[in-house]
């Protein structure tokens, strides 16, 4: 039998409030989803004037760093067109985000979730996801 390491509703909400601090500190609405280590969403916020496309990719950039354990970024470095990783952001469905701002979330070794962001530039979802995973840390 298995024991899955899964991030709780209070750890998803650590999460959604550092990324949701720094977003505000930085001036730009962001749509922001957790998901578990499957997936699977647990908890989304979309700040007041976040863009409507946002919303889907949040949760897209949140899912695609749980389910590869790596961040959206590195996919992104990595898909152009001959790379052997060219059309991954195909798979599931066209789900499999390769725009920056979506982290895996890690307890120890093991990936317990990822936090995705979107509406800003990709920098600026990137950073606004890496205080997310900076407050989880020091929760």
């Amino acid at each position: 039998m298995l024991n899955i390491e899964r991030l709780s509703l209070d750890d998803a909400t650590a999460l959604l409030d550092g990324a949701e601090s720094r977003a505000q500190e930085i001036g730009v609405p962001m749509c922001i989803a957790v998901v578990d280590e499957s997936g699977n969403l647990i908890a989304f916020r979309r700040m007041d004037g976040a863009k409507i496309l946002s919303v889907t990719l949040a949760q897209d950039k949140a899912f695609t760093a749980a389910i590869s354990r790596r961040g959206t970024h590195e996919y992104n470095a990595l898909c152009f067109p001959g790379s052997l990783v060219s059309g991954i952001e195909n798979a599931w469905n066209g789900r499999f985000s390769t725009v920056g701002g979506g982290y895996p979330v890690f307890a120890d070794d093991a990936v317990v979730g990822g936090i995705g962001l979107s509406g800003g530039a990709p920098e600026q979802d990137m950073d606004c996801a890496c205080a997310g995973l900076d407050a989880f840390a020091t929760k």
